[in-house]
């Protein structure tokens, strides 16, 4: 049976036609029918770090507000849950609510916030890559999970969406310490698919109202691409919106793993599309991150492929006028690769993973993403 994903035009977060819309998808999907009476209803957003909702680098409180308020009229209850990079306490939880908007949208809707900030480590068996790992305790113990990504794109793994949404259930700091374990993107997006396979969200709606191009996860320029989408499957749901940025099969290593334990499915032609046609919401010329795969380094000769891989690894470098020197890249790289000399922050490249840890968390984004100038084409 193929999975079904539904997509729908929305050029705004206004309100009443937001709400009409999700609650649209709520009815394709059959998700009215899965919620009952009493149930906790957990709505898992990408808040990433503290940023206003114009900035789009997070899944818009409007975005949120509407899927909470169909979750109620189920008669489910929200609980809003997140783990931001950077330490994860409830002060700072209680913070990136605020600054995200999300604070005052949740109080005057009825829904809860979770501040409490407890984890524990668990088991994957399933897992091909990642074996252990601690998760937010919400996650674990929900009724109903809701997947709420914001379509952005990713240094590392190139696009960030439903699936790498569930990695926000890892605590804080631990995210770099699977960025440590985990150093190529391969086994890094092997990782991502292991978490999002043992947590099996309910239903993913993505926010791709406002969408990230460029150096995204943080660090890119809003797009406002007017669209969203939903499925009861994070990975066709995925397979999906980025088909619709123009990212071609197979070229996300996400993606293409998921597909290959039969997870999800390959393309847009494996999927039952439902709501409006897709061709009508392709984006053609969607900027990728800097950070894309150069593909070319698998047609040079083998004993040149090592250097040229070498060469060619983009990496991140910090423009020292704009840093304040707050330490949040230190603070966030896992291979302590980061040092604060004359109040700046330096990169020692020796121990860099080319993570882009640094660049995701950075409040000011004055860490940028380079690569040598013979491979910028």
């Amino acid at each position: 049976m193929r999975e079904r994903v539904w997509l729908g035009r929305c050029p705004d977060y206004d309100g009443e036609a937001l709400f009409e819309k999700i609650s649209g998808a709520f009815e394709a999907l059959g998700v009215y029918d899965s919620i009952k009476p009493g149930m906790t209803v957990v709505l898992k957003p990408n808040l990433i770090q503290s940023s206003k909702p114009q900035a789009a680098i997070c899944t818009h409180p409007a975005f949120t507000q509407a899927v909470g308020k169909c979750v109620q009229r189920a008669g489910g209850k929200v609980l809003i849950a997140e783990s931001p990079g950077g330490p994860y306490s409830p002060a700072v939880m209680k913070a990136v609510f605020r600054n995200c908007g999300y604070t005052d949208m949740a109080e005057s809707c009825g829904f809860s916030l979770y501040t409490d900030c407890k984890s524990r480590e668990v088991s994957l068996p399933e897992g091909e890559r990642c074996r252990r790992v601690s998760i937010v305790e919400p996650f674990l113990e929900r009724d109903f999970l809701i997947d709420l990504p914001k379509l952005k794109t990713h240094c590392m793994v190139g696009y960030s969406g439903a699936v790498k949404n569930m990695f926000g259930a890892v605590p804080g700091l631990q995210k770099p310490e699977l960025h440590c374990r985990f150093p190529e993107k391969e086994d890094f997006s092997k990782a991502l698919v292991d978490i999002c396979a043992f947590l099996r969200p309910d239903f993913s709606l993505m926010d791709g109202v406002w969408a990230m191009e460029g150096d995204g996860p943080t660090g890119g320029l809003r797009r406002d691409t007017g669209f969203i989408g939903a499925s009861r499957s994070p990975y066709a749901l995925d397979v999906c919106m980025a088909g619709l940025l123009g990212f071609p099969e197979g070229s996300l290593p996400m993606l293409a793993e998921s597909a290959r334990r039969g997870l999800g499915p390959k393309s847009f032609t494996e999927t039952e599309l439902l709501g409006e046609s897709p061709e009508g919401l392709q984006v053609a010329d969607f900027k990728r991150a800097r950070a894309s795969s150069t593909d070319f380094i698998d047609r040079l000769p083998g004993f040149l492929r090592p250097a040229a891989k070498k060469l060619s690894t983009p990496y991140p470098r910090i423009q020292k006028q704009g840093c304040v020197g707050c330490g949040k890249c230190a603070e966030s790289c896992p291979q302590k690769a980061i040092s604060m000399e004359g109040g700046r922050a330096v990169i020692s490249y020796k121990a860099c993973i080319r993570c882009f840890c640094c660049h995701e968390m950075c409040p000011r984004h004055v860490v940028g993403v380079k690569r040598l100038g013979l491979f910028q084409w």
